[in-house]
């Protein structure tokens, strides 16, 4: 065998452990973050449990919210597939939308770490993601979002046509009703909620899980419905209105 092909052999042996490792890193990444959640998820933890040293991690990523992103992927591939095997296209729009909106809420009690790693990028603008974020990890970030979104949209879609929900630009209310449930989900992670009492002495009670569920789901499909409840109808925003915004790299969601 020549030189040039034990070369090409060497590289391409060099690039599957390199792949294999990032594998690895994410794997136990998601185990730490499911065990302890992502604050008490440290590097110097995630690389004693992959057993290797920490400055290998920062070969493999930018940094900590590089892998965090990744881990996010993982998590949405999961959900994206869990979606999938719930939605059925002869159903009606509303009730399909009920379907994935359960799907989607029991995966976040499910996995609260997931809601966390979610909601912790979503905190950032996303001049800021992308200073910390590479384009590439970007990208996969945004297919993930895209695929589960994009199901969303198509039911959405289907609603509006026969006008049982509100006309609002779908991929924008995709993204919305993602966001709002990760943000009530919160009060199930939390496990509080607060009333008054007394002139200065708030009453703390015990948020009932089942409870947050149920009032998630439901929020979702008042959310969908829109303006169509109060029985008016809105006007479509454009896209541009609806505050989609490109680069010269790609779109994000």
């Amino acid at each position: 065998m020549s030189s040039a092909l034990l070369a090409i052999g060497r590289r391409r042996t060099t690039a599957e452990r390199r792949r294999d490792r990032e594998r690895d890193i994410i794997r136990c990444t998601r185990e730490l973050f499911d065990e302890r959640g992502t604050i008490d998820a440290q590097i110097d933890d995630i690389a004693k449990r992959v057993g290797i040293n920490k400055a290998l991690i920062y070969r493999h990523f930018a940094g900590k919210e590089e892998l965090f992103a990744l881990t996010l992927v993982d998590y949405l591939g999961e959900l994206d597939a869990r979606l999938k095997e719930v939605d059925g296209p002869r159903r009606t729009p509303m009730n399909r939308l009920k379907a994935l909106s359960e799907v989607f809420v029991d995966f976040c009690l499910e996995y609260p770490a997931f809601a966390d790693c979610a909601m912790s990028l979503l905190r950032r603008t996303g001049e800021e993601l992308f200073g910390e974020i590479t384009e590439p990890v970007m990208t996969k970030l945004g297919t993930a979002m895209g695929s589960a979104l994009q199901r969303i949209s198509t039911i959405l879609e289907a609603g509006q046509r026969t006008g049982v929900f509100d006309e609002v630009d779908a991929d924008y209310l995709a993204n919305h009703l993602y966001t709002q449930t990760l943000g009530s989900l919160h009060m199930a992670r939390m496990g509080l909620i607060v009333s008054a009492g007394r002139p200065g002495h708030p009453v703390v009670h015990h948020a009932d899980i089942a409870t947050v569920r149920e009032t998630a789901i439901t929020a979702t499909l008042a959310t969908a419905v829109g303006r169509q409840a109060l029985g008016g109808r809105s006007t479509k925003p454009s896209k541009a209105t609806a505050g989609r915004t490109s680069r010269t790299t790609g779109e994000t969601p």
